[in-house]
Order: structure tokens, then C-alpha cells, then sequence
């Protein structure tokens, strides 16, 4: 059977030609896909940077314990805790304590990423000066790098100050703005500005972590629970967001495997259609073999031979080809800033395996059904002479799609009913799609006739009756049509829709005149917030980002975004959707919640762990509509814990005059003041790089499949229609007629399958539009239709070219000879 086998590819090699290629693609994807996330599981350690050289530090706890009946929970403070004052004073009685403060500073013509420090910390990264001195007085400053030199001045958000001194830059912004890199690592650092100590205190008078030379044990007794100790390289979590490489590999996990399933999706339909395809027009090469007296196991067998072989052969092609694509692929993302500088793919032996036999397995199995199908054709089959297709969809293709779409359609009313907010996370819209897609590219043949449009004249009549006739053929070239165009509507569709909701809630929301936020870092300053509030005809809310922890269940510990909001202005300068309750009720000791919450009757007390990790028991004073979820909870400010403003809303008094307002606004220094119309444009959310990196990687993977597909089932098709097209000639058409008929019959096909792919969009779009509604949010449906558009001109392209370069090769031969052959 094997040699069979052999014999048959290299007498039909152009049928499996696109399996072979399809399939290799989708290994080599699959093998890099896999090098990415076997790279991105473990990020390596950082060393410390900018206490790389202190003997001991102690920072402020910054993570929240919760005893439950399965075992201690934790979670990430929103707002870390400062070393408390005693322990301060304990540590005093150690050793020499050097405190240490960050906080941001806004120079004209500097680095905008600037960050300030107390000149007595420069020597714990170290810091070793290259110019000038140390600062002296509460104008003098030192600054890393080469962006300033000494004797510059500098306009800053706090007033000028006079560089004395600089130190080598480790890591950051050079002059000219381009980023240097650490040798060690790869990894980027910091641009500081030293001040002296006591102007530092000034600016930023909350100290989180400080260094004390001392014994580490004999700190670790003076310190206790209050705060923790860090030494050798636990000395890094002192730096600023030290865990920033494992949050960026996070995410990219999230991306390549997201990218690798729908890889895997995509290779699974096209070579199971291709390999269907290919036994459907071998029925009379097989009913010949019945009649010879092969059986249908041996039929089986044989097709199953074929895919083994084409799968051996195009998975191993798949694994050198992603040998070669793993580093180009790393490059890519550490160029587009989605991956550390350090992050390189490759090294590791089990993604090969994996995609090997994964592909192995998909050529396996999508010829096991055309084998079943072979298997059943009958020996009469061998005297066929019409083109026409027998039943358009087999039982089991029926019934399959069927379930298909009937399981996309109860899963879909269920998260509807039980949990609509499911179905605005990335993970679901990008993967519930599949399902739907599926379903439909199964009964798609059933769906031909009716889609297939009658058009005018002699060869649109011919258009649709051979479209009506081969309609597996035509369902096989719109399948992959149905796919890219049903992707791309999806993706693009639901980022789009989520996106104009967000948008929109923002744009009901706020109803305040201006909106204040920081000119630079971010909080507002204690003196701008109290300058704001008497500025004249001006109505002033002050908030801050914070969060609320609660147990769920009583053994789950869920984090809530939330606002600190000044409760007797909140009603005035902000517009939320309340259902029960009134926000006027809203003060110390009480909480606003959405109906997302487990409990979320007015009255109810909620025992919650404020963003400094405080334990409080909060009663409910309003419930509002859960919305996009972008907000979970308002607390009094008094509740903050600890959170500093970062955004003041300010409604014009009555009889006050705008304009003037607004000046006094602007005349409070270190901050920026927005008009609603800039707010509103500025809030609006935009979709990130990782997510948008991941559609656009899914979409070409499609595009490149259907260009595949297309061209393998055209010229399949191109060179069984052979005689038909004699026929034509010898009926007196023209070799130009032939060919606008080849392309109209092509474009017709990927016109229905455009259909079907707006088709399944637009159900899915519909689950995210009800999601929406019944969240109380802004519901837009957004069609990409200028994306819709070229993905279809791309398709229509592509099917056109497949179609009409065999036919012209083929016409170049004499009519009477083509007959023959044919024949």
C-alpha cells in the first residue's frame, strides 16, 4: 500500500502541493510559536541596580496576607505601606539610615522620564561622579548621562535649579534621546536627578525603603512584620518595577499562544478541506480500483498512506523552516518594545517534537474523514461522466455542524445569562469565533445555491450554473475565504466595538468643565490640590486611583480597581448609571460597588482591605451598572489608604466665568489642565501593542492560508475542467471569454464566502453588542468594513490569479489536442 502511495504522489504531485505547504507553514509556525514560549517561561533574575551596593535594605510591605480556610492569600498592594516612624527610630540605634525618596521631575528639554533622589543614595547603585560635585544647596542638582552638563539650568515643575555635578549614566536616556542598554543584562535603568537630602524630603516627604548599615539579622529582629528586609539580590525588588521582564513575557505567552492555537485552527481546516477536496475529485480513480477488486480498507489505507507521507515530509520541512523563523521572530518583538532587550529564542529541543507530531497528527487526521468518504465509493463510480455533485453535505458533516452551531449558540445565550462581562476579555473574543466559523464552513455547501447571485448575461449564467454544479468545489474555494474575512471581521470587530463603548462611557461619565492631572509623575501635590480648591467660581472633586480587596467565597482574594472621590462634589462631576441607592449617601465608613460584586445590596456590609492593605468594614451606600468594568468601587477619600490624588474634576460654578476659571486653573504650577472635549479624547482607550501585534499576527497567518488554499483547489480544479473549457472553444468562445468567465466564476466564489465570513462577524459582534447592553454600557456594534474590504480585495486577488494562470498555460495548447487528452 505504501508503494501505492508514492506512486500516487508522483503522479498527482500538484494535488498536494497546497497540503504539503499548508502544512509545513503551519509546523514552522508551531515550532516558533513554541521556541517563544519555552523562552518566555522563565525571565532571568535581575540583578539589583541602584542599591546594588547598600548593605541592607527595608522597604515598606507592599504585599497583603489574608488567612483563609485554604491557606494564606496574597495580593499586591495598590499603594505600598512607608516604614513606619518606630522602626525608623529602631534601626537608628543599629546603624547610619540613609532614607530614600523617588518621585518625578519635569525639566524643559530633559528625558520625560526623569525621576528625583536624595544625593545620599547615589553611592548604593554606585553612582560615581564624572563632573562637578556633590549639591549643596536646595537649587543644586546632579544629573546622570550626558543630556545636561554642569553649569546648565534647568526649568523644572518645583523651580530652577543649577547642575553642579554629573555621574555616569546606568542605563537610560542619552543625548539625543536614544536608549542605552546595560552590558550586564541588556536592561534599561533610570535618568536621575539628585537633589540634597533635605530638598528631597521637601519634595516628597513619604519615604518607602531606606538603606541602614547594619547586621542583617539584627535588622530583621528590630524590624519584625512591619517591614521587609532585603539583602543580596533580593535587594532588586528596592528598584523601580522589578518585575517588569515577568510581566512583559506574561504577555507575550498570552499573545504566542493565543497566535499558535489559532495557527493550529487554521492548518487543521485547511488541510482536512484539502485532502476532502482532493478525494472528492479522484471518485472515479477509486471506483476504478473497487472495480479491480481493491476493498474499502484498502482505499482507506491508501489515502491514509498518502497523508502519512505528505505529513512526514511537510513536518519535517516545518522544522527547519522554524529554525530559521524563531530569531527573526524575537527580533521582531524586542524591536517593537513588546519583549526585554535580553529575550532570544531558541535553545530548546521539545517545541520541534511537538510540532512535528503535532503536524504528523493533523495530516493524519484530516484525511481520516476523506478516507472514510473514499472508502464508500462504489465501483460504478468508475463510469461517472457528469460534473455535477451528488449531495451537497454528507450525514455526518451535517449533523456535526449542526451540533457546532447549536453548542456556539447555547454557550453563547449561557455566558449571556450567567456572566455577559466573559465575553469582552480578549481570550473569549479571540477564541469563540473558531467555534462558529467551524460550524458554518461545515454546512456551507447547503448554502450555496441560495447565495450564488444570477447574474446578467451569457457568461453570468454560466457563472452560476457551474458555480450550482460543483457546489463542493465552490464550497471549498469559499471556505477559506469565510475564514480570513469572519477573522478579521471578529478581531478587529470586537476590539473596535469595546473600544467605542469604553469611549463612550467616558464621554456620559464626565460632565465636569476641566479635568486637572499632574503635569509630570503621577499625583498632584498636597499644595497644588489645596491651590485648585480656591481657585474663584471653581467646584473642585479630587480623586486617586486606589483599590479594594475582598475574599470571594471566603477563600478567593479578588482585587477592585477603585476611586477615593471627594463624596459632596462627586454627584456634581461625575455622572454614574446608579440602580439603587444615591451616591449623596456615600462617606467615610461606606463604599459604592457595581452589580458585578458578589454582594451588592444597599445596606450590606462589606468587610474589604483598602489599597494600603487596612482591613475596614464598609456598608453599601449606592450600586451603579457594571459597564465595561473599567471602575468596581468609589470609597470616601478618607477611606484612600493612603492614595494620592491624581485627578481633580472642576465644574464651573453658576455665573462664573469660564475662561477665567480656567486660567486660575492653569496658574497652579506642575499641573495640566484639560477641557472636557480634551479629556474625553484623551481617555479614550486605545488598544495596546501586545493585542494588536496578536491580531495582526492571526490575520496574516489566515491570509497566508488562504492564498494556499485557494491556489491548491483552483488548480485542482483548473485541471480537471480542462475538457469543459475545450468544449467552449470548439463551441466557438474565445480564449478571452474563457478567461473573464475563470475570473468571474472566481470572484463570485469569494463573494459568497465574503458573505458567509460577514455572516459569522456579525453573530459574534451581536454576542458582544448584547454583552454590553445588559452590562448597561454604551453599545455600538463597529463593522470594520474598511478592513472587510481589504481582506476581500486580497482574497478576490488571489483567487483570480489561481484561477486564470493555469487556464492561460492551458489554452496555450492546441484545441484539438486538448480534447484529446482530456478525453
Amino acid at each position: 500500500m505504501l508503494s501505492v502511495a508514492v506512486r500516487t504522489l508522483r503522479a498527482r504531485w500538484a494535488a498536494f502541493v497546497g497540503s504539503f505547504v499548508a502544512l509545513a507553514l503551519g509546523v514552522g509556525l508551531l515550532a516558533v510559536m513554541g521556541q517563544a514560549l519555552a523562552a518566555s517561561w522563565d525571565a532571568p533574575v535581575r540583578a539589583p541596580e541602584r542599591f546594588a551596593a547598600a548593605p541592607v535594605v527595608v522597604r515598606g510591605q507592599d504585599t497583603l496576607r489574608v488567612a483563609t480556610p485554604a491557606g494564606v492569600r496574597t495580593a499586591q498592594l495598590a499603594v505600598e505601606r512607608a516604614v513606619p516612624a518606630a522602626t525608623v527610630a529602631a534601626l537608628r540605634a543599629l546603624g547610619p539610615v540613609v532614607q530614600d525618596r523617588s518621585f518625578p521631575v519635569r525639566a524643559a528639554d530633559g528625558p520625560t522620564d526623569l525621576v528625583g533622589h536624595p544625593w545620599s543614595t547615589a553611592r548604593f547603585a554606585p553612582y560615581d561622579l564624572t563632573a562637578g560635585r556633590a549639591p549643596r544647596a536646595a537649587d543644586e542638582v546632579v544629573t546622570t548621562g550626558d543630556w545636561a552638563s554642569v553649569g546648565d539650568r534647568l526649568e523644572t515643575g518645583d523651580g530652577p535649579v543649577r547642575v553642579v555635578g554629573t555621574v555616569r549614566a546606568r542605563g537610560g536616556t542619552e543625548r539625543g534621546g536614544e536608549v542605552s542598554v546595560r552590558a550586564r543584562g541588556g536592561t534599561d535603568f533610570e535618568n536621575a536627578v539628585f537633589y540634597t537630602d533635605v530638598r528631597a524630603a521637601g519634595l516628597e516627604p513619604r519615604s518607602e525603603q531606606l538603606v541602614v548599615a547594619a547586621d542583617a539579622t539584627a535588622v530583621r529582629a528590630a524590624v519584625g512584620d512591619g517591614a521587609r528586609v532585603l539583602t543580596g539580590d533580593d535587594r532588586r525588588f528596592a528598584d523601580a518595577d522589578p518585575d517588569r521582564d515577568a510581566e512583559a513575557l506574561t504577555a507575550l505567552n498570552a499573545l504566542f499562544g493565543t497566535a499558535g492555537g489559532v495557527t493550529a485552527f487554521v492548518s487543521v481546516f485547511v488541510v482536512a478541506s484539502t485532502f476532502a477536496f482532493a478525494v472528492d475529485r479522484r471518485r472515479r480513480e477509486f471506483g476504478l480500483l473497487r472495480t479491480a477488486g481493491a476493498t474499502p480498507g484498502q482505499i482507506r489505507r491508501s489515502v491514509l498512506a498518502e497523508a502519512l507521507l505528505v505529513g512526514t515530509l511537510a513536518s519535517a520541512s516545518g522544522c527547519v523552516l522554524g529554525a530559521y523563523g524563531a530569531p527573526w521572530l524575537a527580533g521582531l518583538v524586542v524591536d517593537g518594545g513588546l519583549a526585554p532587550a535580553w529575550y532570544v529564542i531558541g535553545g530548546h529541543v521539545w517545541p520541534y517534537h511537538l510540532a512535528f507530531w503535532t503536524g504528523l497528527s493533523v495530516a493524519v487526521c484530516g484525511a481520516l474523514a476523506a478516507s472514510l468518504r473514499a472508502g464508500r465509493i462504489a465501483p460504478a463510480q468508475a463510469l461517472r461522466e457528469v460534473s455535477v455533485d451528488g449531495r451537497a453535505l454528507t450525514g455526518g458533516r451535517r449533523w456535526f455542524g449542526a451540533a457546532l452551531l447549536l453548542t456556539a449558540c447555547a454557550t453563547l445565550a449561557y455566558a449571556l445569562l450567567t456572566d455577559p462581562g466573559d465575553l469582552l476579555h480578549r481570550k473569549t473574543y479571540i477564541s469563540r469565533p473558531l467555534l462558529v466559523i467551524t460550524a458554518v464552513a461545515l454546512l456551507s455547501p447547503a448554502l450555496m445555491r441560495p447565495l450564488v447571485p444570477r447574474l446578467p448575461g451569457v457568461i453570468g449564467l454560466l457563472v452560476r450554473e457551474n458555480a450550482v454544479a460543483g457546489v463542493r468545489r465552490t464550497a471549498a474555494v469559499a471556505a477559506p475565504v469565510l475564514v480570513t474575512v469572519a477573522l478579521a471581521g471578529s478581531l478587529l470587530g470586537a476590539t473596535a466595538t469595546l473600544t467605542e463603548a469604553r469611549a463612550a462611557e467616558v464621554r456620559q461619565r464626565t460632565v465636569a468643565d476641566f479635568v486637572v492631572t499632574p503635569g509630570s509623575g503621577e499625583a498632584l501635590t498636597a499644595d497644588a490640590v489645596a491651590r485648585l480648591r480656591r481657585v474663584p467660581g471653581a467646584l473642585v472633586s479630587a480623586s486617586a486611583a486606589t483599590a479594594v480587596y475582598t475574599l470571594e467565597d471566603g477563600v478567593a482574594l479578588v482585587k477592585s480597581e477603585a476611586r477615593a472621590v471627594d463624596p459632596g462634589a462627586l454627584g456634581r462631576t461625575v455622572r454614574l448609571p446608579v440602580t439603587a441607592g444615591r451616591l449623596a449617601d456615600l462617606h467615610e465608613g461606606s463604599i459604592v460597588v457595581t452589580e458585578e460584586w458578589a454582594r451588592h445590596r444597599v445596606g450590606q456590609r462589606l468587610r474589604v482591605w483598602l489599597g494600603d492593605g487596612t482591613s475596614r468594614s464598609l456598608r453599601i451606600a449606592a450600586v451603579v451598572a457594571t459597564g465595561t468594568g473599567e471602575s468596581g468601587a468609589w470609597l470616601s477619600a478618607a477611606d484612600a489608604g493612603g492614595a494620592a490624588v491624581d485627578r481633580v474634576d472642576v465644574r464651573v460654578r453658576a455665573g462664573a466665568d469660564p475662561e477665567a476659571v480656567a486660567a486660575g486653573l492653569r496658574a497652579v504650577g506642575g499641573v495640566r489642565v484639560l477641557s472636557r472635549a480634551q479629556w474625553v479624547a484623551l481617555a479614550r482607550p486605545e488598544t495596546n501593542r501586545t493585542t494588536r501585534l496578536g491580531v495582526l499576527l492571526v490575520l496574516g497567518v489566515a491570509l497566508v492560508y488562504t492564498g494556499i488554499a485557494l491556489a491548491n483547489t483552483l488548480v485542482m480544479a483548473a485541471a480537471e475542467r480542462r475538457r469543459e473549457r475545450a468544449v467552449l472553444r470548439l463551441a466557438g468562445a474565445t480564449g478571452g471569454q474563457i478567461l473573464r468567465l475563470t475570473a468571474a466564476e472566481a470572484l463570485t466564489v469569494v463573494g459568497v464566502g465574503a458573505v458567509l465570513g460577514l455572516l459569522v462577524t456579525v453573530v459574534n459582534l451581536a454576542g458582544m453588542w448584547g454583552a454590553l447592553r445588559l452590562l448597561s454600557a454604551p453599545a455600538t456594534l463597529v463593522v470594520p468594513w474598511p478592513a472587510l474590504g481589504m481582506v476581500t480585495a486580497a482574497c478576490a486577488v488571489l483567487a483570480v490569479g489561481a484561477a486564470v494562470a493555469p487556464m492561460a498555460v492551458s489554452m496555450s495548447v492546441p484545441t484539438a489536442r486538448r480534447t484529446v487528452s482530456a478525453s
